[in-house]
């Protein structure tokens, strides 16, 4: 933990004088994100609170955002702890970005599209297999995505999917081989982006759906390996 609370002391400077529990909730959520607090972890409000320079009722209020976002979980007379999935949760995310992402590729209209952003997502992930760094890969892979749900050009699609992205996180913290867990998804993404460079939408789609089909069943199996149905 004091790792933890080391590197997080660091985003005291990104608060500013303009703390709120949002910029906080913000900050803490990367942090999930990034597997600096693992599910399971207890997060004491005294250290963070300290680490961050907030006041313990900011803090309570960035719990209870993240609490709402499914990221935390309050165990009454224990404390505020990182989520752990169950095997269900999973499988919902992944019913919610087949919905979501499907719809938006669906939905594109008209070629060209600004694929940018998507593109760089791609660059991202072939640098990360070049180092060998497969969390950075894993990263990269939901950037990919969510620049593919940017396409819509909605912040409602935006801000709901920001968060299944963060709780999908949850999940591959689990993963004892990240490589194996995110490698043969690169391919994909560029076949997606490929497909979206020449302007056929619905072989995007399709392209999508199988990813995603795969994805879920490859993450499934790895989690009730590592945590079992009974969590």
């Amino acid at each position: 933990m004091a790792e933890q609370l080391s590197g997080l002391a660091d985003d005291r400077a990104l608060l500013g004088r303009t703390s709120t529990a949002e910029r906080v909730s913000d900050i803490l959520r990367s942090r999930i994100a990034e597997g600096y607090f693992p599910p399971g972890t207890r997060l004491s409000e005294d250290s963070i609170g300290g680490a961050l320079g907030v006041s313990r009722n900011t803090l309570r209020e960035a719990f209870r955002l993240l609490t709402h976002e499914r990221l935390l979980v309050h165990e009454l007379n224990r404390g505020v702890f990182v989520r752990v999935l169950a095997v269900e949760d999973v499988e919902d995310i992944y019913r919610t970005r087949a919905l979501v992402e499907c719809a938006v590729v669906r939905g594109l209209g008209e070629p060209p599209y600004a694929l940018d952003a998507l593109a760089e997502a791609v660059v991202e992930g072939q640098r990360a297999v070049r180092k060998g760094d497969w969390k950075v890969l894993g990263t990269a892979n939901i950037h990919f995505h969510r620049e593919l749900v940017a396409l819509a050009g909605s912040d409602r699609t935006d801000e709901l999917m920001r968060s299944v992205f963060a709780e999908l996180r949850l999940a591959f913290h689990v993963a004892d081989d990240p490589k194996a867990l995110h490698e043969p998804y690169l391919a994909r993404n560029q076949q997606i982006l490929g497909a979206l460079q020449a302007g056929d939408r619905e072989e995007a789609e399709r392209l999508l759906a199988v990813y995603l089909k795969d994805s879920l069943q490859r993450v499934v199996e790895v989690y009730r390996r590592r945590v079992g149905e009974d969590i």
